[in-house]
């Protein structure tokens, strides 16, 4: 699994309607994109729990050769026609999880992104990690819940899927406003190593 998401910060005045337009007409077009386990159309808006107006997709692939079709295809290039090229960061997928609430559409995202400290080993940290996602993942509204980890950065990455609002959540929260699953059932279960 890979894990890849690009950020598309917006100006303060910014109508954020213009995003919620964009994915209620286009967001269906990766409801069938081959190798795409999931994606999550997210924004942050300004004021709402967040200092910014953001477009941040999430992407969870359940093969790189699918990821790699959306970078250099089409779908993509619309990104890049309509807000210049954004730094799309990937991760290794570390763990993936179905939570209680597996079968509702997700309504809020929160993402958690930590280094791992200078010097320490990875792999007892890593352990921990994938524990605390499988404790998160069993908790009531939890769709599901996803680790990576960016080894160039040495950064962890926690995704949790909510299908209720989560204001006091731990971390950047986001809104989900459509989710493409074409090949949910593919992602691995559990820990990926």
């Amino acid at each position: 699994m890979q894990v890849m998401q690009y950020e598309i910060t917006l100006p303060a005045d910014y109508d954020m309607g213009i995003i919620r337009e964009r994915v209620a007409t286009r967001g269906h077009l990766l409801d069938d994109f081959p190798g795409l386990g999931l994606k999550a159309y997210l924004v942050r808006e300004r004021g709402a729990h967040s200092p910014v107006n953001q477009y941040a997709p999430l992407y969870l692939w359940a093969a790189p050769e699918g990821m790699n079709r959306f970078l250099w295809g089409p779908g993509f290039q619309g990104i890049v026609d309509d807000f210049g090229r954004p730094e799309v960061r990937h991760s290794t997928g570390l763990a993936y999880y179905e939570g209680p609430a597996a079968g509702h559409r997700p309504v809020t995202a929160v993402r958690r992104r930590h280094a791992l400290p200078p010097g320490a080993a990875p792999a007892p940290l890593v352990d921990e990690a994938v524990r605390e996602t499988e404790r998160l993942a069993a908790l009531d509204g939890v769709v599901c819940a996803a680790l990576a980890v960016d080894p160039r950065r040495w950064e962890l990455l926690h995704v949790t899927l909510w299908a209720d609002d989560r204001p006091g959540a731990d971390g950047d929260r986001y809104q989900v406003l459509h989710l493409s699953q074409p090949e949910r059932a593919a992602l691995p279960r559990g820990r990926h190593w």
